[in-house]
């Protein structure tokens, strides 16, 4: 069906160790179909043989959804050989792809015509655009342009049945009863699998401004992300919060980070704009939105990023965030949504609390506020045995999720569920609303064999 050389049964560890090293499961074997066809043979088979398919993408989620367990009787299904771009429609302002493709390779090929792809995250390098759809993956222009569900047009998906459901259609405008392309998105394909998508492209801004402000608090960060808005409307794209602790984390691993402001602040906002005029006029106007932010008491200190390289040099140091965090040892980490009104009082209170029941924990705060997203992670005591830090983690999550649920925020903005907060869903999300999700589950999927084990609590 795909030929001996891609049925793969030895030296899987890439496939089955998720790029954490939290989750490393056992493949029975790792399939590689070229192509939709390939795919609905494969899911027939496994479906007659009651075989359970992991499906995986670029495996650089974070909640550990594209490995399997281990008791080796998993498939992992890697797309990776699905990467054609199938067609990009300039007029429609769309591109119709594989599911394997590269996030920046999709980035470029919209460039080359002309266009934006406006989706942009830290693994884009290699990341593929079915794990971005199985995730409904955020980043950092989720402000101007949303999540990836909101660039999604159409899909191609092979059901557990292995029959094709094929809604590639570049329409904007479908009132033609359920929009049955949304159930896949954010599933992490434990309803289907994803082999094609048709995207939504965007004009490609010619100029582009960066700066970097520093201030006290977050009240003047919610504060300084309206006044923005109202004065530089769609051509706001972004708007990163970094808290102090943070960027002295990034600067101690990466000392060549630049530091555009002579003064340490609490809190920092990375903030960037974007439009098709001209560069020194979109300068101008994010000045002049500063000035007046500055005025108003929004903000401490800014500087507006003098050159491209400068620009570049400020988002790399918001990229190293996690890298640094990687180097620096063991952390809990927490990928949370709030209300943006939210965001400040939510940090007031869980700071103290998670200061009091671990003393010498490392708080690391920074994230997407412009939609509400915090990545709200902890880092161990300086020498704490990592084993005995791990272990709190349920205790550590409650303290921060359930303060997350009392202001009803959610405890996944973008990175998932996976088996990271699978039980945890069970813990935060109705019955109802699991009643719901199970039973879509059970008509799409009622062998249980797309992706078992993840995101659904058990029974």
């Amino acid at each position: 069906m795909i030929g001996a050389e891609h049925v793969l049964t030895q030296d899987l560890d890439a496939y089955t160790r998720d790029w954490r090293g939290k989750y490393h499961g056992t493949a029975l074997a790792v399939l590689r179909p070229a192509n939709t066809s390939q795919v609905r043979g494969l899911v027939r088979l496994c479906a007659r043989e009651l075989v359970g398919i992991v499906p995986q993408g670029g495996n650089t989620g974070m909640c550990g959804a594209s490995v399997p367990d281990g008791s080796g009787s998993q498939v992992v299904l890697t797309l990776s050989r699905l990467n054609r771009v199938r067609d990009i429609d300039a007029a429609n302002n769309t591109m119709t792809v594989d599911a394997g493709c590269v996030l920046q390779v999709l980035q470029e090929h919209a460039a080359d015509a002309g266009l934006l792809f406006p989706l942009s995250l830290g693994a884009e390098g290699s990341c593929q655009i079915g794990g971005n759809i199985a995730t409904n993956a955020g980043g950092i222009q989720v402000l101007r342009y949303g999540n990836t569900r909101d660039l999604v047009l159409g899909l191609e998906v092979v059901l557990a049945n292995g029959e094709v459901l094929d809604l590639l259609r570049g329409l904007r405008k479908d009132n033609t009863g359920y929009d049955l392309k949304q159930c896949f998105i954010g599933s992490e394909g434990t309803l289907g699998i994803v082999t094609a998508a048709t995207l939504k492209l965007f004009p490609a801004p010619s100029a582009t401004a960066v700066a970097f402000a520093g201030m006290q608090s977050l009240d003047q960060a919610v504060a300084l992300l309206q006044h923005l808005k109202g004065r530089l409307g769609e051509r706001f794209t972004a708007f990163e919060v970094i808290s102090g602790a943070t960027l002295e984390l990034v600067c101690r691993y990466f000392p060549e980070t630049p530091r555009p402001l002579a003064e340490a602040w609490p809190w920092h906002v990375l903030m960037e704009a974007a439009d098709q005029g001209s560069h020194e006029a979109l300068v101008g106007a994010l000045q002049a939105a500063l000035e007046s932010a500055m005025e108003a008491g929004h903000l401490e200190n800014v500087a507006v990023a003098a050159s491209m390289a400068q620009a570049g040099a400020l988002w790399t140091m918001r990229e190293n965030v996690t890298h640094a965090q990687q180097m620096d040892g063991a952390n809990i980490k927490h990928d949370i949504a709030l209300p943006v009104s939210q965001i400040p009082a939510f940090v007031r209170e869980t700071l103290p609390a998670l200061a009091a029941a671990y003393p010498g924990s490392r708080p690391i705060v920074f994230g997407h506020l412009g939609d509400g997203n915090l990545h709200f992670n902890l880092s161990a005591p300086e020498g704490a045995d990592i084993t005995k830090w791990q272990g709190q983690t349920d205790a550590v999550n409650k303290i921060v999720h359930d303060a997350v649920a009392g202001m009803r925020g959610s405890i996944s903005a973008e990175h998932g569920v996976g088996q990271l907060k699978r039980h945890e869903l069970g813990l935060y999300k109705s019955a109802i609303e699991l009643d719901a999700m199970r039973a879509i589950k059970q008509t799409l999927d009622p062998l249980g064999i797309m992706n078992p084990g993840k995101l659904l609590p058990a029974a």
